[in-house]
């Protein structure tokens, strides 16, 4: 099995997940005690929040390039960012090394397709739902993706940052999330991309009335298949 490498702690909430999930499909994967070879580089997110808030990208880049031969170095066979928001440098981390970078939105396009969907929802950062880095490798996908209204976008942003990542899950948020859902599914979305890996703390299926794709998850499982493969 490949040593995958972990570009984390944005936020550590998320990562933990991501750790969880990876450790468990292994585990289902090949039974008995088998568990993921990993390397964990955890940035402080704290940093990255004001490289962002200052649209210091290319410095935020910098850092995860950093983080990304760092892991190299150490092994890792293949690299995951474990956010979606910062899949705005991928880019930029992926040519800094030559371990091949798994692009979290690639792999949940795939799983919108196989569920046979076109047309999705996506929530996220207002840097994942208002830029188009992310909307725009969905589209190359064959995708049509919509957002929520500003009110709904900024609603959405502020609950990630001041609450889910930092542990806070609030049944109030919840309840904001399914109206902002139920709205975007008025609007003629046939699924709804968690997109951004915090998200899945709040979110659950029975939460919308159409089909939820948790990235965490599906990046987790396409890393996976990616590390079990010949």
């Amino acid at each position: 099995m490949k040593t995958l490498g972990l570009i984390g702690g944005m936020s550590w909430e998320s990562t933990a997940e991501y750790y969880r999930l990876l450790n468990e499909l292994t585990r289902d994967r090949l039974g008995g005690l088998h568990s993921a070879p990993l390397v964990l580089y955890s940035v402080d997110f704290a940093a990255v929040e004001q490289l962002q808030s200052e649209g210091r990208w290319t410095e935020a880049g910098e850092l995860l390039a950093d983080a990304a031969r760092s892991l190299e170095a150490a092994g890792a066979e293949l690299l995951l960012i474990c956010t979606n928001t910062m899949h705005k440098v991928a880019d930029q981390v992926a040519a800094a090394v030559s371990t091949p970078l798994l692009h979290l939105a690639d792999a949940t396009a795939r799983a919108v397709r196989a569920a046979g969907l076109r047309r999705v929802g996506l929530l996220g950062t207002a840097f994942t739902m208002e830029q188009d880095f992310y909307r725009a490798r969905l589209a190359a996908h064959d995708l049509d993706v919509l957002v929520p209204g500003p009110d709904g976008r900024a609603l959405v942003h502020r609950v990630i940052y001041q609450e889910l990542c930092l542990g806070v899950v609030r049944e109030e948020s919840r309840a904001a999330y399914r109206r902002v859902i139920d709205d975007l599914v008025t609007a003629g979305a046939e699924g709804i991309i968690l997109g951004c890996t915090e998200i899945e703390l709040l979110v659950r299926p029975e939460d919308s009335p159409v089909p939820v794709f948790p990235t965490t998850r599906l990046h987790a499982e396409a890393a996976i298949d990616a590390a079990l493969s010949a």
